[in-house]
């Protein structure tokens, strides 16, 4: 889908991920790079003329088509653009570990020159290189800063990838070292998603849709905060671009790799549409119009110099470039359905005939078996480590050969395998867990089980999701001295909410019922207590209260109608329907009964709150002599008829609702 038009050789090594596209000039554009020796390479083949040498800018001795421009310092991070309105070419951006310079390159002149420090940089859709933990925009003819956003990492404050994109509206996307990918409005942090490493590089596709990449070669693309896909591959993706293929307005997410691949997959499944091979590690990719034919180009460059560009095929080639490939690619996955189809019609037919009576049970299990999967917390001993301790067994006499366990975050390359000796195979195999964050991670576990002697064996697959906080373990020691520091605040769930959150986000064997308890992390002995007290038992009871009495009332409409099909079907002699709803009637009234009973508890309830809401007003009324202590008691109960719980804890504490 993509055709190479042209092939360049620079006599320039590329420094990985600073390369960009800009037209100084206002017209033609240039290639610009940073190389490893503290220069910047500006390719511009559209104008032979001798180009004036300048303080910063030189002619290249082995490429007239190349200008130099001298930094002196290692370059961390480059770009172009425009700085303003009435500007009339674009502006180079060039950043280090200390200072950013802004150049005109067609004049040959500094626009400013400033110590800040800034190792990131990125204006609109043009990709940096990571660094510190501010992000600057400069004015373009003030030359002052008009936005700086800091972010407050875990990792030193390292940002390592930043992106503009259509979020919601005009939003900055930053990655960083602690692995998460966080979403800024101005300095609003909206949304924020975590990886499983660090975050090399962001791309703006279309839309709130962009791609990003990560140090341990994962690709992928989110759409706001939903992940649409995502691949892993042992090279690393040294720089990712949104680029349309087939001119569908759809744009596919272009990568290229260490290796020196280059391939584009489809921005909705992440299948490859197109691939090629530079004969070294990719440095960049970028796009724009080179040839000055008005077609935009996608620009792919190495580390060693080698730039290629790519055009859409036209429409007769691209077309029968399509159908071949569709037909090659429908043919390999007929194919390897077939081969598949065959190995498992070959597996039966050996148990078939496997089945004899000197080796009945070879590479056959009893029907009835299942793959059990249990979680619990183990605290540290004299043997091992704290840890979470991952059960895996079978209900009968089979045996669990080998297990295979597939997780984001936790095992180094994602998956851990697990090969008992031949002397302890047993159906029980127990797994230490250590997850390094508290983040929720699905185990895809693939386990082999058969018999003693087998030597075939089948694959049971299961997911089982580790609760956020599984390295904490519920402490049931009372006399454990509770813990220094504490964090107050108001909720408007109930308890029986937090109930359900504590027992799905944290290893309990059993279960607790309260949202009272006490948890000892794993990591660092720390003490986590939790405790929750009700200001609204009072609402919660009249609430209740409401529901009751509506049911009641819909029941008595419900018995009233049922007495009358009742009486009617007497009437007229239909004995069999009558004794039907005169059963429905004694059942209702049974209901009805038990309904009053809850009723009449919740009242008594409802009544003993309110006795202890007023003796606690008479409290802070006694605190007072005079015409206060009448003026804090009618404050309090108006207090209670707008039902303005603020208002009345600072009356009875103050004396007055004002703070």
């Amino acid at each position: 889908m993509l055709v190479p038009i042209f092939n360049l050789k620079l006599n320039q090594k590329i420094n990985p991920r600073m390369m960009t596209i800009g037209k100084f000039d206002g017209v033609h554009p240039c290639l610009t790079a940073a190389t490893q020796a503290g220069k910047v390479f500006i390719h511009n083949p559209h104008t032979r003329a001798q180009r004036p040498v300048a303080h910063r800018l030189s002619q290249s001795a082995q490429d007239s088509d190349i200008s130099l421009l001298n930094i002196n310092q290692a370059v961390t991070c480059l770009t172009a653009g425009t700085l303003g309105p009435n500007t009339t070419g674009d502006t180079l951006l060039v950043g280090s570990q200390t200072n950013l310079l802004a150049y005109d390159v067609h004049d040959n002149a500094d626009v400013f020159y400033r110590e800040v420090g800034v190792a990131e940089e990125n204006r609109g859709k043009a990709n940096g290189r990571g660094g510190k933990c501010v992000r600057q925009t400069y004015h373009s003819e003030k030359c002052t800063i008009y936005c700086r956003i800091e972010v407050r990492t875990n990792s030193f404050c390292n940002i390592s990838a930043c992106s503009i994109c259509d979020f919601l509206s005009d939003f900055l996307l930053v990655g960083s070292e602690d692995f998460d990918i966080r979403v800024f409005r101005e300095d609003e942090l909206v949304s924020e998603m975590t990886e499983n490493e660090t975050v090399t590089s962001l791309c703006h596709m279309h839309g709130s849709r962009f791609g990003y990449a990560l140090a341990n070669g994962t690709v992928g693309v989110y759409d706001r905060t939903a992940r649409y896909w995502r691949i892993k591959s042992k090279n690393h993706a040294m720089s990712i671009h949104a680029f349309d293929l087939n001119a569908d307005g759809v744009v596919e997410l272009i990568t290229g790799w260490s290796n020196g691949k280059i391939d584009a997959r489809s921005d909705h499944t992440g299948e490859v549409i197109f691939k090629d091979n530079l004969s070294s590690s990719v440095a960049g990719v970028v796009e724009g119009d080179y040839r000055l034919d008005g077609q935009k180009q996608l620009i792919c460059a190495s580390i060693e110099g080698e730039v290629r560009g790519y055009l859409p095929a036209s429409k007769d080639l691209k077309g029968n470039l399509m159908d071949s490939s569709a037909e090659q690619n429908l043919i390999r996955e007929l194919s390897q359905r077939r081969q598949n189809l065959l190995l498992e019609l070959h597996n039966y037919e050996e148990h078939a005939e496997g089945v004899s009576e000197t080796n009945s049970r070879m590479g056959v299990i009893p029907a009835n078996t299942q793959l059990q999967i249990a979680l619990s917390v183990r605290p540290a001993t004299e043997a091992q480590k704290a840890h979470v301790e991952l059960c895996i067994s079978t209900p009968n006499e089979t045996i669990i050969r080998a297990v295979l366990i597939f997780a984001e975050g936790i095992f180094e390359g994602e998956s851990h395998v697990v090969h008992p000796s031949s002397q302890n195979l047993s159906g029980c195999v127990r797994v230490p867990i250590v997850p390094p964050k508290d983040i929720p991670v699905d185990l895809h576990i693939k386990a082999f089980v058969g018999g003693k002697t087998s030597t075939q064996f089948h694959v049971f697959e299961i997911t089982r999701q580790l609760p956020r906080f599984s390295m904490y373990d519920i402490t049931v020691d009372s006399s454990a001295a509770p813990p220094s520091g504490k964090v107050t605040f108001s909720i408007n769930d109930r308890p029986q909410r937090v109930v359900m959150w504590l027992n799905q986000n944290f290893l309990l064997p059993e279960g607790v019922s309260s949202p009272d308890v006490s948890f000892t992390s794993l990591r660092g002995r720390g003490m986590l207590s939790i405790s929750m007290a009700s200001n609204g038992q009072v609402d919660e009871l009249h609430s209740v209260h409401q529901k009751l009495t509506a049911s009641m009332a819909d029941h008595s409409n419900y018995i009233r109608n049922m007495l009358v099909q009742a009486e009617d079907a007497r009437l007229m002699g239909d004995m069999t329907m009558m004794k039907k709803r005169y059963r429905e009637l004694y059942d209702l009234n049974r209901d009805l009964i038990n309904e009053y009973k809850i009723r009449s508890n919740n009242h008594n309830a409802l009544l003993a709150c309110l006795k202890s809401v007023n003796q606690a007003i008479q409290r802070a009324g006694r605190l007072r002599v005079g015409k206060p202590k009448n003026q804090v008691i009618s404050a309090c109960r108006d207090a209670i008829k707008s039902n303005n719980l603020n208002a009345l804890f600072r009356i009875m504490r103050a004396g007055t609702a004002s703070s």
